[in-house]
């Protein structure tokens, strides 16, 4: 009797689960398709990014810079950014900003070393271009994105060549822009602060904010810091946060046995930048060739980076 009784119970269970899950459009075996496809990481943030046009050096920087905005307003993502060395601000580069200014969507800039070329300032720099600042911070879909300013001149330093600094006050406004977020941290900076080799001097020192600051928050707070300059292609990871070189658009550094020149890729050069829910960051990069073949006879045997005409695709798990 007990038996009949437990058995009848569990069939009319079994009988109005069918019903619900029926009603609903569900079956028992589509339960674990619905729970795979609710753990599917969705994207959180989408932005395109280039490095080292150098309008005022080259002949078809307008072309370049077309190329990368007319592909970023028919990918829409939340942001581009361009990395430095772009155009100096002077009345003739009025066209080319017109072209930056046709992305239909926020546009952010990096003061490089050759910006102010030609007893240019920052000041002017920033106004022409309609930058937020020199340095600066902006929030957008769940991620805090800090742009530095590495081209700052120690007072009293009157020594030639590029000033590649970021000083006290920044350095402390950095900090405190890291410290008062809750949300995971992106950096921008012109040089690279993990090559030593023409990078900010401070590198070393910045490194350790980024890592102190990681684990003050005890969580991944600082994923991913993106470098220009350096006119090459490759990713450096300390201490589980990444440290990626985009290539210049333009042109790359021929290291020759007898002193260096330009090779152009023959297209532009520049990556889309994807970040999901999990934490991974996908880079979409563009690859070319260059203008001009040099056979190994012409080359030195370099032991630095290579010089090659793309910016590579990644897949960084973050956090």
């Amino acid at each position: 009797m007990t038996f009949k009784f437990k058995t009848t119970m569990r069939r009319r269970f079994i009988r109005q689960m069918a019903v619900l899950l029926g009603g609903a459009g569900l079956s028992i075996n589509s339960i674990p398709a619905a729970a795979e496809a609710a753990e599917k990481p969705r994207q959180v943030l989408r932005f395109g990014i280039m490095a080292d046009l150098h309008h005022d050096l080259i002949k078809d920087g307008a072309q370049r810079l077309e190329s990368f905005i007319d592909e970023m307003n028919r990918q829409k993502p939340d942001f581009i950014i361009q990395m430095g060395d772009f155009c100096f601000p002077k009345p003739v580069n009025r066209p080319l900003m017109d072209t930056w200014n046709r992305f239909e969507g926020p546009k952010y800039h990096v003061i490089g070393n050759h910006d102010n070329d030609g007893g240019f300032t920052h000041e002017q720099v920033i106004e022409f271009w309609n930058a937020k600042g020199k340095y600066y911070s902006f929030d957008v879909n769940g991620y805090r994105c800090i742009v530095l300013n590495g081209n700052e001149r120690p007072p009293g330093d009157n020594s030639k060549g590029y000033p590649r600094s970021v000083l006290r006050a920044q350095c402390d406004w950095l900090e405190k822009e890291i410290d008062t977020t809750g949300n995971p941290v992106l950096i921008f900076c012109h040089q690279g602060i993990d090559n030593d080799s023409d990078g900010v001097k401070e590198g070393i020192y910045l490194r350790l904010l980024f890592e102190n600051a990681n684990k003050k928050a005890g969580w991944q707070k600082v994923r991913a810091v993106f470098s220009g300059h350096h006119h090459e292609d490759y990713m450096n990871t300390y201490n589980n946060i990444h440290y990626v070189q985009i290539n210049s658009m333009s042109y790359q550094f021929n290291h020759l046995k007898d002193g260096y020149s330009f090779n152009q890729p023959k297209d532009a050069l520049y990556a889309l930048v994807s970040l999901d829910s999990k934490g991974t960051m996908h880079i979409k990069g563009r690859q070319s060739e260059h203008m001009t073949q040099l056979s190994a006879a012409e080359l030195e045997d370099w032991k630095g980076y290579a010089t090659t005409p793309v910016i590579s695709d990644r897949v960084i798990k973050m956090g």
